[in-house]
């Protein structure tokens, strides 16, 4: 059965105004009826085990699972530093991912190098790639790979794949976002803005190439005022589900900021993704 979990990072307009806490988040997540929640390293106010653990224990005496724990930003970014201190930074996660018992790590590809094709730049990505997941085994920690655009790769089904046989370790899997292909709506990308869509790509066939490697899948919601999702279209996508066999968690990311608040919308969009649910029995 699908456990519908809300993400997080769907409320950080209202986290960072100070609406409420992270824990204040789990105890609304529970009270809308999510059935479980996924974190960001950035919402964390700590690494220290006295704040994560009394965060896992409320999220548990609440009832909801922790699906996982995502890291911002990808290799090449500069964003943490030099990519050994990206490494560095994802290893210190995958440390607390164990103590709190949650099973993956969410992770991002790369921006490819100044001066490099994305094929140029394959081997200095998979190299990083199979680093973390030696690291994160012997944490008995999953690593998953998002696909993730606005320049960035693997952002195809294709690639995705080819990164996971190329790997080839059960520690490493396919976290699915339906709108961070190359051509989806949420996916910028060099020279296009949010709510643009790609005409070289159709991002529904890239759904459908890495969809039967996919361990959980992060469905977004952008425009959602009227009840259901406007840029996506879910009754494309969950057929797909379904003939796929999905059984994982299904993790719902708001980012539609700019036409409704976040304290507004989740809750029809938990409403809208769990009538899905239901039309398509899965």
């Amino acid at each position: 059965m699908i456990k519908l979990h809300l993400q997080a990072l769907s409320y950080s307009h209202a986290l960072e105004d100070g609406k409420f806490t992270l824990h204040e988040l789990i105890d609304l997540a529970a009270d809308t009826g999510w059935d479980g929640i996924d974190l960001e390293e950035r919402l964390f106010e700590s690494r220290e085990i006295a704040y994560t653990e009394e965060l896992k224990q409320h999220a548990l005496k609440r009832g909801l699972g922790i699906g996982y724990i995502g890291i911002r930003a990808g290799f090449g970014s500069g964003y943490h530093g030099s990519d050994e201190d990206h490494l560095a930074h994802m290893m210190r996660w995958t440390d607390v991912c164990q103590q709190m018992g949650i099973p993956l790590l969410r992770i991002i590809g790369g921006d490819v190098p100044e001066g490099q094709t994305e094929e140029e730049a394959w081997p200095w990505l998979a190299g990083y790639m199979r680093r973390i997941v030696d690291y994160a085994k012997t944490k008995q920690v999953q690593v998953g790979l998002h696909n993730h655009n606005h320049g960035m790769f693997p952002a195809t089904g294709e690639a995705i794949v080819r990164m996971l046989d190329e790997i080839n370790d059960p520690y490493f899997v396919h976290v699915l976002d339906t709108g961070q292909y190359r051509g989806s709506p949420g996916a910028s990308g060099p020279g296009r803005s949010k709510g643009d869509i790609d005409p070289d790509y159709d991002f529904y066939s890239e759904i459908a190439t890495s969809l039967p490697r996919a361990q959980l899948v992060r469905c977004k919601a952008y425009k959602i005022a009227s009840g259901r999702e406007e840029w996506i279209d879910y009754d494309r996508i969950f057929p797909m589900l379904k003939q796929a066999g999905f059984n994982g968690i299904m993790s719902i990311v708001y980012e539609g900021w700019e036409f409704m608040p976040d304290v507004d919308a989740l809750p029809i969009a938990h409403s809208f993704f769990r009538e899905m649910l239901r039309k398509y029995d899965i």
